[in-house]
């Protein structure tokens, strides 16, 4: 067996998305190759093998979970750009056009290949979508599964899900106009981690089987009238369809949370410090508010780990230790802030390749494994350096080569297809003229602009390339 596969399910460890404008590529590399770095780290920690390579390598877990450190440099990425995406476009329509055609493809192709190819008993689909295959379609469908009580019909899919609650928050924000409210935000996430991150109570919406499917039925029905609203592109349906993701999403973290509540509030918190470092960046909030308050957030990512993340908390963050938590938080934000103060600089070509098809990789990496796992079943265990080189050499190869494949012959079409539908609608349902913006940042609220300048369509935490 290559693989261990600690998490029963739920998290292989951890991903995520983004939309960029159309800075040159030379400036977006450094996001690139961050998205690099975190994909190996996800997929090296997933196939398990070369910790048992080297003399007590079994313990990094221990000290730093790779997985944990990868899905939150994914996370501070999205964090990053994914405001900015929307805010440039001015178009809440457009930027959820893109969001469906840049995730969904991939995640089908994942799905349906590892049905048609793996066999049951090698599979990486869970087994509750067998056993429940409407509940399931309907709530991974809406990637709200990890917050509504249904299982990962994908183990890696549950970053997902807090992708799309925070695309979620950042589309009621902007329908606010509060968007720039990012460090306060950040903060306030991350004080409510440190403070409450051991007692608010989790799954409290989904007790049960037919509490869930109401949950999912309810969720569904508040998603597609939101949606609604929001592709009419009428200004004011599109601010209630924006406060309806918002509050949706902002119900089922607080009451319906499978995760120990530390490490949800904890994930938000990331994303909008990410964001915070953005506004920094590009001059939109002064130097000390950034850094204090990305201070305040490393702090408490640090912190809330050595507190909660012991005894029950262990088996919903999927850790071994509150080091592994902390290390790894504190770890992927050293990682990050680096790549940060070198994005002026040329990176490897072939790690910027990685972050490019990084989404892809993160969905197949587990698939992969598992052929891997198959071909090899009834094998003796390979022991020899030799055959250990031969053997990490072919997983890496295969698993490149089909997230190329992925990314060239799925990811990009539909992003192309995506833009073609976006003109549909636009032509079907043309926007108003704009209106002054309400918020006095020059950005025009819910929406209620027409389409800004073309903007590059990229990758759910994984690439800024097309």
């Amino acid at each position: 067996m290559i693989s261990i596969d600690r998490t029963a399910g739920r998290r292989p460890a951890r991903a995520a998305a983004e939309s960029g404008p159309a800075p040159s590529a030379s400036r977006l590399g450094w996001l690139d190759a961050l998205r690099g770095i975190a994909a190996l780290s996800v997929a090296v920690y997933h196939l398990a093998l070369p910790f048992y390579w080297v003399p007590y390598g079994t313990r990094v877990p221990h000290y730093l979970d790779p997985g944990v450190f990868g899905v939150l440099l994914f996370f501070l990425v999205s964090g990053y750009i994914i405001p900015a995406s929307l805010e440039r476009r001015g178009d809440m329509r457009a930027f959820w056009v893109g969001r469906v055609f840049r995730i969904y493809p991939a995640v089908i192709l994942t799905v349906v290949a590892a049905l048609l190819i793996l066999p049951r008993d090698h599979t990486v689909v869970a087994g509750y979508a067998f056993d429940h295959p409407l509940l399931s379609l309907v709530a991974n469908g809406l990637m709200l599964q990890d917050l509504i009580g249904v299982t990962n019909g994908l183990g890696v899919l549950w970053t997902l899900t807090y992708e799309m609650v925070f695309y979620y928050f950042v589309t009621a924000l902007f329908a606010l106009g509060w968007h720039r409210k990012s460090a306060g935000i950040a903060v306030g996430f991350a004080a409510v981690a440190l403070v409450l991150g051991g007692w608010i109570a989790l799954g409290t919406l989904s007790v049960d089987h037919a509490s869930t499917r109401h949950l999912v039925l309810a969720s569904a029905t508040i998603v597609v009238m939101a949606m609604a609203c929001i592709m009419t592109g009428k200004p004011a349906l599109a601010k209630g369809g924006g406060l309806l993701l918002g509050g949706l999403g902002l119900v089922l973290v607080t009451l319906n949370s499978r995760s120990a509540a530390f490490e949800t509030m904890m994930i938000f918190a990331t994303m909008f410090a990410g964001t915070v470092l953005y506004r920094w960046e590009h001059g939109q909030i002064e130097r000390a508010q950034a850094f204090l308050s990305c201070g305040f957030v490393v702090a408490c990512g640090f912190l809330t780990g050595y507190m909660y993340n012991h005894g029950e908390a262990l088996g919903r963050t999927f850790t071994g230790s509150w080091m592994a938590w902390s290390f790894a938080y504190v770890g992927a934000w050293a990682v990050f802030v680096a790549g940060m103060l070198l994005r002026k600089r040329r990176f490897p070509r072939w790690l910027s390749w990685l972050g490019a098809i990084s989404y892809s990789l993160y969905l197949l990496h587990n698939p992969v494994i598992r052929a891997m796992d198959w071909t090899l079943e009834g094998r003796a265990p390979i022991e020899s350096w030799a055959g250990r080189a031969l053997l990490f050499t072919a997983f890496m190869a295969a698993l490149t080569g089909v997230s190329w494949l992925s990314y060239r012959l799925v990811e990009l079409p539909f992003q192309n297809l995506g833009r073609s539908v976006l003109k549909a609608v636009a032509r079907r349902f043309p926007q108003r003229a704009p209106v002054p913006a309400q918020d006095g940042t020059g950005t025009p609220p819910a929406g209620a602009t027409a389409p800004a300048a073309p903007v590059r369509e990229t990758e759910p935490v994984l690439s800024t390339r097309e």
